[in-house]
């Protein structure tokens, strides 16, 4: 279990990400980081109840059940599972014990720039190893206690923020295949199903965990597998709400580990055994410009032939790769 230690607070009032030693942060490993975003107006508990409202037209309000284990796939709905406004939801929000997810913010746009804001004050880091910065999106959740986000893994970079309340996240390294296997990662980035993206209670011991508080953060790298949980032991009443954000970007290097993966679903299919992207950073660019190519034939298929299809029709292509 790992708790934050204060360590290189900034003497600025500007909002702002650090790291606990800024040289030799690494978009490669997970970090611990610090942040003041927690005293934001725009992530104060109103102004969200505002954004809720705005992002109901794009169905980007979703609901989870509250019997979810870590376990669970992730399954949740742009409908309150009992038919509630999103007003009552925030109305009542402890006591209807809710779990709430905003999805994508930065389609409004005081949001998208906050959001941009904030990956810039940890941009020099990033861009340092990752250069070309680009998709930031974020993704907020509102949680009652006791509450769990299953286990899953992304395809973006991650700044993982605490803003309200107390969340234990867990992150495994994004390189231990006794986790989730070449295979499910290579399915997750090239289709996005989660179905081969499996937890064990046994996988828990080799995670780092995190107690969270506002203030408190964790970066972690795309494919990273993780989850949340928050339980009760910190609550009061008029004090039961946890919330956290994550800002998500992807990067050069996510797009070349993308159309990697698209080449070596390619090559997995025809019996073959590929290389894992980053294993062989000359293979890797050897299967850039076939794997951009991919990226651009699925595109393409989506795009022109799209709802008239009558048979199943391949997912998106990753962002950024081709």
């Amino acid at each position: 279990m790992r708790h934050f230690s204060m360590g290189g607070v900034p003497s600025s009032a500007t909002y702002r990400v650090w790291a606990d030693d800024p040289e030799r942060f690494s978009t490669h490993r997970i970090a611990t980081l610090h942040h003041n975003l927690y005293q934001h107006p725009l992530f104060q508990l109103p102004e969200l109840a505002k954004l809720a409202k705005e992002l109901v037209p794009f169905s980007q309000c979703r609901f989870m059940r509250q019997d979810v284990t870590p376990a669970c796939k992730i399954a949740h709905d742009s409908l309150h599972p009992d038919g509630r406004s999103i007003e009552e939801c925030f109305e009542r929000i402890e006591d209807l014990n809710s779990w709430l997810a905003l999805y994508n913010i930065e389609v409004i746009p005081r949001y998208q720039a906050l959001l941009f804001e904030i990956v810039d004050t940890m941009r020099a880091g990033i861009e340092r190893e990752q250069p070309d910065i680009f998709r930031v999106n974020g993704f907020v959740f509102i949680t009652v206690p006791p509450s769990v986000t299953p286990f899953h893994i992304d395809r973006e970079n991650n700044l993982w923020l605490q803003l309200r309340g107390r969340k234990t996240l867990n992150v495994w390294e994004p390189t231990d295949r006794s986790i989730v296997p070449a295979e499910a990662v290579e399915d997750f980035i090239v289709t996005q199903s989660l179905r081969k993206v499996c937890f064990k209670e046994e996988f828990r011991s080799r995670s780092h965990e995190f107690q969270a508080r506002p203030g408190d953060g964790v970066y972690f790298p795309s494919t990273s597998p993780h989850m949340t949980s928050s339980d009760t032991a910190w609550t009061s009443p008029g004090d039961r709400v946890s919330i956290s954000v994550g800002v998500t970007f992807y990067t050069s290097a996510t797009r070349r580990a993308a159309r990697a993966h698209q080449v070596n679903r390619v090559l997995r299919r025809c019996g073959l055994s590929p290389a894992y992207p980053g294993d062989s950073p000359a293979v890797d660019a050897l299967k850039a410009p076939a794997g951009r190519l991919i990226g651009a034939a699925r595109a393409a298929i989506v795009r022109r032939v799209g709802a008239a299809a009558r048979f199943k029709l391949p997912t998106a292509p990753p962002p950024g790769s081709y």
